[in-house]
């Protein structure tokens, strides 16, 4: 069986590399695509979490000569995620980024700090109700950048004011909530609703019981329904100690990545191939449909921004085993055979 590359645009770091590291290297993210190639992934956007300016100016900084002076980088990375830090701040809804970094929406953050990269913040996630939410989502999409929902109360009528704005993703959508909802009106039911977001779902097991993934999925529709993993170090890494945005994290033996002593989880130990087959094999999706999920759809959903910056994918494809194991990967001219 042979697909397109898949593609992961949440992505904070992979095999005991951080992507959020100031002093990221391009000898550790080389060390890090060449894992993820393995999975089946071919086009990343790496992702920077919530922080203060002068600390986000410095991961963007460290992130973006890494991925020019790498020698995947420039095939596989073409630009970049930024989750935070215009969230909303509140208890069971800013999740592990750290609120006191959370700010009122502010279109002039993204152009100080676009302005010192090569390569373009693509998608940006912000939470509509803050403060200027609506007029960012606008600003943002003027600028050619996609903005999704997350880490956000949005209700029924936020979520229809910030598509009309221009928003047209959800990020991890299920999570970054607190336990208790309203009823019915809540941001989940109000973003499964909107048909002009694409919703994004991790398929770890672990931050979506699969029973409530498969209701999610089909509440949503598969056509606008996308695969993510929120990679973290802790991913393709053994259990243990990791670095996150300056956190500490803890891989345990089941894949939960959280913060030590504290509740909630800290991103993920999730690999895309591994998401693929968790939907095949929890009945969710065939195989197709999963594959779909983690690559055309968010290639897709990229297309109008890579299009605005002039940026061209390299040709990618990915050959499966009948057990729907990573076999071949060809990037550009880049090629690499694991059977």
């Amino acid at each position: 069986m042979i697909t397109p590359g898949l593609v992961d645009i949440q992505v904070n770091g992979f095999a005991e590399v951080d992507f959020n590291d100031e002093h990221l290297t391009p000898q550790a993210l080389d060390s890090a695509l060449e894992a993820m190639l393995a999975t089946g992934v071919t086009t990343c956007l790496p992702t920077i979490i919530t922080a203060f300016p002068d600390q986000l100016a410095a991961r963007f900084a460290a992130l973006d000569h890494s991925v020019a002076e790498s020698r995947l980088g420039p095939l596989m990375c073409p630009g970049y995620h930024l989750e935070g830090p215009f969230l909303n701040p509140a208890d069971g809804f800013s999740g592990c980024h750290p609120a006191s970094a959370m700010t009122a929406a502010d279109p002039l953050l993204i152009s100080n700090l676009q302005q010192r990269l090569k390569r373009p913040i693509l998608l940006v996630t912000v939470a509509p109700e803050v403060a200027n939410g609506l007029d960012f989502i606008q600003a943002m999409r003027a600028q050619n950048r996609l903005v999704a929902i997350g880490h956000s109360a949005v209700d029924f009528a936020d979520v229809v004011a910030a598509a009309d704005a221009g928003a047209t993703l959800s990020t991890h959508l299920g999570n970054g909530l607190p336990q208790v909802l309203p009823k019915l009106n809540n941001p989940l039911f109000a973003q499964l609703a909107e048909d002009r977001l694409l919703a994004t779902f991790i398929a770890d097991g672990i931050h979506l019981p699969p029973p409530a993934l498969k209701a999610l999925i089909r509440a949503k529709g598969f056509d606008r329904s996308a695969l993510v993993t929120d990679a973290t170090a802790a991913a393709c890494a053994a259990p243990g100690f990791y670095n996150f945005a300056g956190m500490r994290i803890e891989r345990s033996g089941d894949g939960t990545v959280s913060l030590p002593g504290i509740p909630g989880l800290a991103g993920a130990s999730l690999r895309l191939d591994d998401a693929v087959r968790n939907l095949v094999r929890w009945g969710v999706a065939s195989f197709e449909q999963a594959v779909a999920m983690a690559s055309t759809r968010l290639l897709d959903a990229l297309a109008p921004v890579l299009r605005a910056h002039q940026i061209a994918l390299p040709q990618a494809e990915v050959e499966w085993s009948d057990a729907m194991d990573v076999r071949r990967i060809r990037l550009g001219d880049e090629e690499r055979n694991f059977s």
